[in-house]
């Protein structure tokens, strides 16, 4: 069994597929529409055929309120792998990223927190070893 498409809700699909591409780096995979859903994948440029993130519009009520929720107790929606934390920090800042959390050193990583501009907060995480 393989993971291969895992979802954040946005609350704008294309300021989503803006951030995620532009700011974040990731590349789009997919985007079709059918009335008014709209399937839009993004995948890392590193693994173009590995796991996608689908960016999915939040219109659903309890979805909404859990996203909010979890925004407001600062709780990321989705996690990333970085090797270089300081040197994505630094790219992703100057193309405009909000951080609420700049790296900081945790045990056995060193993370950041990120606005995705969309309801939901992202980190990074550069871990301090690998198993």
């Amino acid at each position: 069994m393989k993971i291969k498409v895992t979802s954040v809700y946005v609350d704008d699909q294309d300021k989503a597929l803006r951030f995620y591409t532009e700011v974040l780096g990731f590349a789009k995979k997919t985007d079709f529409s059918q009335g008014p859903f709209r399937w839009l994948t993004v995948a890392s440029p590193e693994e173009p055929d590995g796991t996608q993130l689908q960016l999915a519009l939040n219109n659903n009520p309890a979805a909404k309120a859990y996203q909010q929720a979890m925004l407001q107790q600062g709780q990321p929606a989705t996690m990333f792998y970085t090797d270089d934390l300081q040197a994505d920090y630094e790219r992703m800042k100057g193309r405009g990223a909000e951080f609420t959390m700049p790296p900081t050193d945790v045990t056995a990583s060193k993370i950041a927190m990120l606005n995705d501009t969309c309801g939901n907060l992202i980190q990074l995480t550069q871990l301090a070893w690998r198993g």
